[in-house]
C-alpha cells in the first residue's frame, strides 16, 4: 500500500471527516431544510395520564388564520390509517397473546399517558398552529391511573388494556427445580433488590420530520437511525406502495436507540403531507421530547446468587419487572424479556439459572431502546451481586471473579441462555484493567482523600455484551466515478458516531487511494435499503459489507481494465488507483475505466452477512470520593480495558467508549424520570428538573485502552460492536465504588441498599437513617 495512503487506512486515528462541515455550521439537519409552501404541524396533547375522550370540537381551530386542517383520531380512522404495530412472539403466563391496547397515531376513545396526541393542527406557521391547537376543545373524562409497577400490579389496579391485568407478557428461562436445589445446598446466598430507574435519551437534536410530495411520490426527511424501517411503517400504516415513498436522513444529532423506529408523530406528519399535497414539518420541542419520546430502563430486579464454600457460583436467580408503558412495542418488550437475559450470566461460568421476566403496562409513555438496551440492566444485576458476594463471604473481589470466569479454552462457549460466545479472554482483560487503574495503589490515594475528609471507594465491573440486533446482513452499493472518486452507499446510518469516516478508511484499505478520493453516502432509501444502525451493529455488519463490496468492485474494475488494455487479468498490477500491464508502459486509471462505461461509472451491489453477533467485553474500574457530611459523590478516576476486536479508528473508538461511560455515570449518580404518583404528571419534564450529567461529573481524564488480540470470528473484519460498551460497564463500576466506600468506613450493611441515582440527599439519608 502507498505509504501516503497507509496513514488513512484502518487502524489509524484519522480525524472524523464529518466534523468540519458541522463545526462550520454547514450541517444539514432536518429542521435546516424548509420548502416553498411548507406548513407547520402542532399536536394537541392529553393533560391526563388516563381518560376517556368524550368529544373533540375543532370548529374554532379550523377557522383561525393560516390553518389548513385539523385532524383527529376519528378522521384518520375514517381515512383507513392503521394503528401502530403491537408486540408479538411473546405470551402471557396463560399462553394468551401479549396485553396491549391498540395505539392509534392520534388517540381515539382513550388517552393512556400525559402527552399522548389527540389532534393535529396544520397551519402556515408554527405559531399559528400552536394558537389553533389552543382552540381545539377536548372534553376528557379523567380515569384512575397507575404510573408505577407496584400500583399497576396491585389488586383492583386501573387497567391499561382490555386484558384482566396489566401484565404484558412473561418469559421464564432455565431449570427452576435444579436451581432451587442448588440454592438449598449453597454455602452462601446473596440477595439484592435493585432499581434501574427510567431515563430520557436526551439527544441534542430533538425529533424532526419534513414530509412532502415530490414527482408523484411522498418524500419523508427526518432524524432517524433506520430509514428503511421508517419507510416500511409509513407505507404499512398509510397504505402507500413502497415504491411511492422515499425516506431521506441527513445529519442526525444523536440517536442512542431512541430514534430507531417510527413514532405516531412521524406517521401523522407523513399523512398530513400526503393528504394536503404540500410540505409539512413537525419539530419536537424539548418538553415534547421529555413527554413522548421512548424512555429507557425502568426495571425492578430481585437477584440472587448461590455460591459454594470456595466461592464457586452454583446458580443465579432473577425476577424482573419491566415497565413497558401504556403502548408496549415489540422492541421495548424484547429488550427486557429476551435480550437482557441473553447476557445475564455475563463473563461467568454459571451452570444453573432460574429467570422470570415480566413486562408491565402503566399509564406512562412506552419504554424502548436506549444505549445498551437490556444489557445494562443485566450487567448491573450480576456485577452488584459479585461485589456484594465478595463482601459477605470475605473473599477478594478479583479472586472471586477469577474463580468464576469463563476460560479462554472453553471458547466457543454456550451460555445457559443458549447464546454462543465465539471469543473472549476475560481474566486477561481484568488484569489489564486493574493495571491501568493502579489497583494496588489505592490505599495511598484513599489516605490522601481521607486527609481532605472524604471517603474513597474502588469499584470494578468485568462484563460482556451482545451486539447486532440479530440483523446480521447488510447491503452496499459501490460506484467508481469518472473523476476517480469511489462512492460507497450503505444503509447503516450516521448519528454522530463517526461511522462515515470508519467506512471510508475501509475503502482506502481496498483501493489504496487518498481518503479525499472516497465519498460515503448514507440515509436514502432510493439508493439502498437495510436494517440501519442499532445494537452496535454498524461497523461489524455495515463495515464488513463495505470491505467485501469494495473488494468485489475492484475485481470488477480489474476485469474491465483487462478488456480496455487487451491484456490478461493475470498480467495486471494494481497500484494507487491505476492498473498496469506487467513489463509494459500500458496503464489505465479507475476514472478512465469508468469513463468507458455506458453510465460513466463502474457500479456494483453487494450483500454480506456476519455469521453471528459480536461479544465485546471489558474491565472498567472507577474510584469515587464521597463526602460523608453531604452525601456528594465525585468520580475521582476512571480506567477501562476493552476488547472490541480489531480497531478501525482508535480515536473514534475511544470517543464511543468514553461517551458511553459518561451516560452510564449519569445514570449512576443523577438521572431519573419521575412521575407524580396520584396525578401521573411528569415531574422531571425539563432540563431544569432532569439532572443530565455536566462536565464536572467527570474525572480529570479517562484512561481508556483497547485489546485487539482477540478478534471476532463472526465477521470478515474481526471487529466487535463498541457503541454501548462504555455505558454498560460504567453504571455498576460507579455504584460498586460507592458501596466499597461505605464498607471501608463501617457501613457495609448499607451497601446492599444503594439505589440509583446516588444523589447527595439519597446517600446522606442512607448514612443517617435516624
Amino acid at each position: 500500500m502507498n505509504p501516503d495512503n497507509l496513514r488513512f487506512g484502518s487502524g489509524q486515528a484519522v480525524l472524523r471527516q464529518e466534523d468540519e462541515p458541522l463545526l462550520k455550521g454547514a450541517g444539514v439537519y432536518t429542521d435546516d431544510v424548509s420548502l416553498p409552501g411548507q406548513a407547520r404541524l402542532y399536536f394537541v396533547r392529553s393533560p391526563y395520564p388516563h381518560a376517556r375522550i368524550v368529544s373533540i370540537d375543532t370548529t374554532a381551530a379550523v377557522a383561525m388564520p393560516g390553518v389548513h386542517a385539523v385532524f383527529t383520531g376519528a378522521d384518520l380512522l375514517a381515512q383507513g390509517v392503521k394503528p401502530m404495530p403491537r408486540p408479538v412472539n411473546f405470551t402471557r403466563a396463560d399462553g394468551s397473546p401479549p396485553a396491549s391496547p391498540s395505539r392509534f397515531i392520534l388517540a381515539t376513545e382513550h388517552v393512556r399517558y400525559v402527552g399522548e396526541a389527540v389532534a393535529a393542527v396544520v397551519a402556515d406557521t408554527e405559531q399559528q398552529a400552536r394558537d389553533a391547537a389552543e382552540a381545539v376543545m377536548v372534553d376528557f373524562d379523567p380515569l384512575a391511573c397507575a404510573v408505577n409497577m407496584e400500583d399497576a400490579l396491585a389488586d383492583g389496579a386501573p387497567l391499561v388494556s382490555d386484558s384482566p391485568d396489566n401484565r404484558v407478557a412473561e418469559t421464564r428461562y432455565g431449570k427452576a427445580d435444579d436451581a432451587a436445589q442448588a440454592f438449598a445446598q449453597a454455602a452462601h446466598v446473596v440477595k439484592l433488590d435493585l432499581t434501574h430507574q427510567r431515563l430520557v435519551a436526551l439527544t441534542i437534536e430533538p425529533r424532526c420530520v419534513l414530509a412532502y410530495p415530490e414527482a408523484g411520490r411522498l418524500t419523508v426527511r427526518m432524524s432517524s437511525q433506520m430509514p428503511t424501517g421508517i419507510r416500511t411503517q409509513v407505507c404499512d400504516l398509510l397504505g402507500i406502495p413502497t415504491e411511492q415513498v422515499r425516506v431521506i436522513v441527513g445529519d442526525v444529532g444523536g440517536g442512542f436507540g431512541m430514534k430507531t423506529g417510527a413514532y405516531p408523530e412521524d406517521i401523522v406528519t407523513a399523512f398530513c403531507a400526503h393528504r394536503l399535497q404540500r410540505p409539512v414539518k413537525w419539530a419536537a420541542d424539548r418538553s415534547e421530547e421529555f413527554l413522548t419520546s421512548a424512555h429507557g430502563r425502568d426495571v425492578l430486579s430481585h437477584a440472587e446468587l448461590a455460591l459454594d464454600a470456595s466461592g464457586r457460583i452454583l446458580a443465579l436467580r432473577i425476577r424482573n419487572l419491566a415497565n413497558a408503558g401504556a403502548y408496549p412495542s415489540m422492541t421495548g418488550v424484547a429488550i427486557q424479556v429476551l435480550i437482557g437475559p441473553w447476557v445475564q450470566t455475563s463473563v461467568y461460568d454459571i451452570p444453573l439459572i432460574d429467570f422470570h421476566y415480566t413486562a408491565v403496562l402503566t399509564h406512562t409513555p412506552p419504554t424502548g431502546a436506549y444505549r445498551g438496551a437490556g444489557r445494562p440492566e443485566a450487567i448491573y444485576n450480576i456485577e452488584r451481586l459479585m461485589d456484594e458476594a465478595a463482601r459477605q463471604i470475605g473473599m477478594d473481589r478479583l479472586a472471586l471473579r477469577r474463580r468464576n470466569f469463563i476460560r479462554s479454552e472453553q471458547m466457543p462457549y454456550k451460555n445457559p441462555m443458549g447464546q454462543t460466545y465465539d471469543t473472549g479472554a476475560f481474566e486477561s482483560l481484568m488484569d489489564q484493567g486493574v493495571a491501568l487503574a493502579d489497583w494496588s495503589g489505592f490505599a495511598q490515594r484513599a489516605s490522601e482523600s481521607a486527609a481532605r475528609g472524604l471517603w474513597r471507594g474502588q469499584g470494578i465491573a468485568t462484563f460482556l455484551e451482545w451486539t447486532g440486533g440479530n440483523a446480521l446482513e447488510e447491503n452496499v452499493n459501490v460506484r467508481v466515478m469518472a473523476d476517480g472518486v469511489i462512492e460507497v452507499f450503505s444503509a447503516i446510518n450516521a448519528m454522530g458516531q463517526g461511522i462515515a469516516t470508519s467506512l471510508a478508511q475501509l475503502v482506502v484499505d481496498v483501493f489504496d487511494v487518498p481518503l479525499s478520493q472516497v465519498r460515503v453516502v448514507l440515509g436514502d432509501t432510493d439508493r439502498g435499503n437495510g436494517f440501519g444502525s442499532a445494537g452496535s451493529r454498524s461497523l461489524f455488519t455495515g463495515g464488513s459489507a463495505v470491505r467485501v463490496g469494495a473488494a468485489q468492485a475492484l475485481d470488477k474494475a480489474k476485469a474491465l481494465a483487462a478488456q480496455a488494455l487487451e491484456a490478461s487479468v493475470a498480467d495486471l498490477q494494481y497500484d494507487t488507483g491505476r492498473f498496469k500491464v506487467a513489463g509494459t508502459d500500458l496503464q489505465i486509471t479507475l476514472g478512465e475505466i469508468a469513463q468507458r462505461q455506458p453510465e460513466q461509472r463502474i457500479e456494483l451491489d453487494s450483500t454480506t452477512a456476519a455469521s453471528g453477533p459480536t461479544w465485546p467485553n471489558g474491565c472498567h474500574v472507577c474510584e469515587i470520593e464521597l463526602d460523608p457530611a453531604t452525601g456528594h459523590i465525585q468520580v475521582a478516576s476512571y480506567a477501562s480495558a476493552n476488547d472490541v476486536g480489531r480497531v478501525v479508528n482508535p480515536m473514534i473508538v475511544r470517543g464511543q467508549l468514553d461517551g458511553g461511560a459518561v451516560q452510564g455515570i449519569g445514570q449512576a449518580l443523577s438521572e431519573q424520570v419521575v412521575y407524580e404518583r396520584e396525578s401521573g404528571q411528569l415531574v422531571t419534564g425539563s432540563l431544569m428538573d432532569y439532572a443530565v450529567p455536566h462536565a464536572d461529573i467527570l474525572p480529570g481524564m479517562f484512561v481508556t485502552e483497547m485489546d485487539q488480540s482477540v478478534p471476532c470470528k463472526n465477521n470478515v473484519l474481526g471487529v466487535k460492536g463498541v457503541g454501548e460498551l462504555g455505558t454498560i460497564g460504567a453504571t455498576p463500576a460507579v455504584v460498586n465504588a460507592v458501596a466499597d466506600a461505605l464498607a471501608r468506613h463501617g457501613h457495609a450493611a448499607q451497601a446492599p441498599h444503594l439505589q440509583m441515582p446516588l444523589s447527595p440527599s439519597r446517600v446522606w439519608a442512607l448514612l443517617n437513617p435516624d
